[in-house]
């Protein structure tokens, strides 16, 4: 199969080929009920896959108007959960929004 004459981009070539060599890959065609149904779990807390959003430290940094040094602070040291990427961190925008919520300060 010649794919130049066909025109189609690298990134559907590689993954027509995987797809072909993978016994187990599943296709990217409509799911059934089933499938819908049981959704990946990352979290422990029922939370599918699909609905987790990330973001990036210099993104939290802006968030919480703190340097990017003082969220990689917060990774380290376990105040603020992330995940690893490469070379770099993901924090889960519900962690962001659970350790602002702790880490208020109300005036009485």
């Amino acid at each position: 199969m010649d794919y130049r004459t066909e025109g189609l981009p690298v990134s559907t070539r590689l993954r027509e080929r995987w797809m072909t060599q993978m016994p187990n890959a599943q296709s990217s065609g409509p799911e059934s009920a089933a499938d819908a149904q049981k959704a990946p779990q990352l979290f422990g807390d029922g939370t599918a896959l699909e609905d987790v959003s990330f973001l990036t430290v210099a993104e939290v940094a802006g968030v919480m108007r703190v340097s990017k040094m003082t969220v990689y602070r917060m990774v380290h040291s376990g105040e603020l959960s992330a995940v690893r990427v490469g070379r770099s961190f993901r924090v889960p925008a519900k962690a962001v929004r659970e350790y602002l919520s702790g880490a208020y300060v109300g005036t009485e």
